[in-house]
């Protein structure tokens, strides 16, 4: 390496602590948080569930003679493809339930036509999409909803997301069940499943186990690249600002995800395959201490197992945020990664912290740097890794944001081909551009290069380029 690890982190924790450098951004919230409708750039996408739309019909509505916001037809009724006749009783023409989504007042879950789900101009506001079930099914608290991703890269990318090239491809046909538990009013009960089939649905699985437990299997042939997969299935409790999660669920350690919503780039880095867990089972905690202060704290079964006993480790961190512009977010993952990953009993230990700043209203800076040690079952060395991974978003209006991420990833170990201090590098420039509020296009262009060879020393290609991008429409 060209510099000391040990100095990089110094040099981050005394940022850290001088606390003037890095800061707040939606991005610091830990991935294993709902996957949101809203865009990777706006406030509030990856902290909370997107709020349920409020209709007219289930709303206190004024006569339409008074244009109030809350009658605004413009807002409540034109927004719906609905029109803006008043009912008998003086509303906004969502008396007869025409404008609450095709629910009726949230009893059960309608189509909406292709108006309503927003592949042609409807009027609706970039931050009001159409849901499958936007209010709930009947009374029960749970939401069901998804995403289809339809992505093409014009070469395959080695050790990481996006292997089959050339191709136009269903990435992520995306399912989920969900009920947030709510503890504000005493104790509340949730709990969350996922589901998904596609090209990225076997880098998805419980791949550190043993191949016929849990979703390891489900593959369509090895010659088509397709799979399935339930990377989460848990329930959670909460009682005022506590709140825990039990079962299999995302883990809270890195800032991309598996899931296309939580992202700005429709590629993936290196240390986000390489050097992170994906998922966990056991169980996990979340104490709010106060609105700007998380604390994370649980125990797993190794990484990426399913229901497999596959060791014993410790998953924790904080979030903190310092101030309306800066937040830190550390997390840390200690202990057996897996006792039984493919005959591999590897054990060590993996600290991650996110700085990020909203420099102006529109320009986001965000860093993440990434320390993976791991030991096999011989003592040997496993995984010695480096990330540093750094964004630059700009966010030009409400459709269009441009983004840019250079990345480092060093390597060490028997993992790697028993590499020495190999390094990997990444530049991706990127455009989201958003159609509709449902509707997103990523494209983007990859270069990758190394000291040694792309791709872990798997082919004599000293470097590349990278063009791909997908498709992405949240119903």
């Amino acid at each position: 390496m060209k510099m000391s690890k040990f100095a990089l982190t110094a040099m981050i924790a005394s940022a850290c602590c001088a606390g003037t450098a890095f800061g707040q951004s939606n991005r610091t919230a830990p991935r294993y948080y709902p996957a949101s409708y809203y865009s990777y750039y706006q406030d509030g996408a990856a902290t909370q569930a997107p709020a349920p739309i409020t209709t007219a019909k289930n709303a206190s509505t004024p006569a339409c003679g008074d244009k109030s916001p809350a009658c605004d037809v413009s807002d409540i009724c034109n927004s719906k493809g609905k029109g803006s006749s008043c009912d008998s009783l003086g509303n906004c023409g969502c008396g007869n339930g025409a404008c609450d989504g095709g629910c009726g007042g949230g009893s059960g879950c309608g189509s909406g036509g292709l108006l309503g789900l927003g592949l042609i101009g409807n009027g609706r506001k970039l931050d009001d999409p159409w849901k499958l079930c936007p209010n709930g099914i009947g009374n029960t608290g749970i939401n069901i909803g998804g995403w289809t991703d339809i992505g093409y890269h014009s070469r395959a990318n080695p050790n990481s997301f996006n292997t089959y090239p050339h191709k136009v491809q269903l990435q992520q046909q995306w399912f989920f069940a969900e009920k947030v538990a709510d503890g504000s009013e005493g104790l509340g009960y949730g709990g969350r499943i996922d589901y998904i089939y596609g090209t990225d649905g076997p880098d998805t699985q419980a791949f550190g186990a043993p191949a016929n437990t849990w979703d390891n299997p489900w593959d369509n042939s090895s010659n088509l690249g397709y799979g399935h997969a339930i990377p989460q299935l848990y329930g959670e409790v909460a009682y005022g600002k506590l709140s825990a999660k039990f079962g299999h669920f995302f883990t809270i350690v890195g800032n991309e995800v598996v899931q296309a919503t939580g992202n700005f780039f429709y590629s993936r880095q290196f240390t986000f395959y390489n050097a992170e867990p994906f998922t966990h089972t056991g169980g996990l905690t979340t104490y709010n201490v106060d609105a700007d202060t998380q604390i994370y704290n649980g125990y797993v079964s190794g990484w990426d197992s399913g229901f497999y006993d596959n060791g014993s480790a410790y998953l924790g961190g904080f979030k903190k945020k310092l101030n309306d512009t800066f937040t830190v977010l550390y997390s840390t993952c200690m202990g057996r990664m897996g006792d039984s990953n493919v005959g591999v009993q590897e054990r060590g230990n993996i600290h991650s912290v996110i700085l990020t700043a909203n420099l102006t209203e529109k320009l986001t800076y965000i860093s993440q740097t990434d320390s993976l040690n791991s030991q096999n079952q011989a003592g040997g060395q496993q995984r010695n890794t480096f990330g540093n991974i750094n964004y630059l978003l700009y966010k030009v209006n409400d459709r269009i944001s441009l983004g840019e991420r250079f990345e480092w990833f060093n390597y060490t170990g028997a993992a790697f081909n028993n590499a020495k201090n190999d390094d990997l590098y990444n530049l991706t420039t990127g455009i989201n551009y958003r159609a509709s509020a449902n509707l997103l296009f990523r494209p983007e262009v990859r270069w990758v290069w190394d000291e040694a060879r792309y791709g872990f020393n798997a082919g004599n290609v000293p470097s590349a380029t990278v063009f791909g991008g997908d498709m992405l429409f949240t119903f």
